[in-house]
């Protein structure tokens, strides 16, 4: 029966000769997902036998890894901002950079009921983590994709929170409505930029929900105009953006109806998210 320590050397040596980057810290997380440890307990069991399902378990997840799929999918999950989010390829891997997003929301918003959608949801990671953080707000999640919603319905599920869904196109789902607050982090990537991305993220990522059109402010261009529609007096906006589309982003919001416009950034000093409020009258 094979150990920790044998299984570890037999699958880092095979997923570095599939070209796997980082093949020992791959193997390392898998195992730890099978066995239900933290990779820093491997270290003291490396004698320990794994059964035989155990490693028949892991020797399908390491054929997915050798095929370039990020482990996000292999494993289904990933932890977001104190929520378990449900992955499948229909959605985006949730990033770190949105978790940064998040916790502005939270920390710019009164803790009082306020109507907020989430636009191009998704796998549902920011309303679901939003409403988890603060019961009092009413979320509403939209996405095109009905594959996305139903992944964003199981996480609402297996995080017990209480939100809506609506499906369609940005915010004709909303016709008629008005929101306190929307947020929207939009597909941004240019054509161009969709071929020079990670083979794990070209092959494997929904494009629909990656590519924005040939300057990846297409989104952006649509939604300006028709937000003031949408939102009450003083109403909030917070989006996602490309790498180094700040100011292009808020040279959009033009017009003398929005009193605030701010472009901040991720924790590697690029613009990465946009604020504007609307008028209070």
């Amino acid at each position: 029966m094979k150990t920790v320590l044998d299984i570890l050397k037999l699958s880092t040596t095979y997923l570095e000769e599939k070209g796997i980057e980082k093949p020992r810290r791959e193997v390392e997380e898998l195992l730890s997902f099978v066995l239900k440890l933290k990779r820093i307990d491997l270290y003291v069991q490396f004698d320990r036998p794994l059964e035989e399902e155990e490693l028949t378990l892991l020797r399908e997840l390491i054929k997915r890894k050798a095929k370039g799929e990020p482990f996000q999918y292999i494993t289904g999950e990933v932890e977001f901002y104190r929520t378990r989010i449900s992955l499948t390829p229909a959605v985006l891997i949730p990033r770190q950079e949105t978790e940064i997003l998040v916790s502005k929301i939270v920390e710019s918003l009164p803790n009082e009921p306020l109507a907020i959608w989430d636009v191009c949801t998704g796998s549902g990671c920011i309303g679901i983590s939003l409403k988890n953080a603060r019961p009092e707000w009413s979320l509403t999640l939209s996405d095109i994709s009905i594959e996305a919603l139903a992944v964003a319905k199981k996480n609402a599920e297996i995080n017990s929170v209480e939100v809506s869904f609506v499906q369609g196109d940005l915010l004709s789902p909303f016709q008629g409505k008005k929101a306190d607050v929307i947020i929207c982090n939009p597909p941004y990537i240019t054509e161009d930029e969709f071929t020079h991305l990670d083979a794990g993220v070209r092959n494997f990522e929904p494009k629909l929900a990656l590519v924005g059109g040939s300057t990846g402010l297409e989104f952006y261009k649509r939604l300006v105009s028709d937000l003031p529609h949408f939102l009450m007096p003083g109403g909030k906006v917070f989006f996602e953006l490309g790498t180094g589309r700040g100011e292009q982003v808020k040279s959009l919001f033009s017009e003398d109806v929005w009193a605030r416009k701010e472009v901040t950034q991720d924790w590697s000093g690029h613009d990465r998210f946009f604020f504007a409020q609307i008028l209070l009258k």
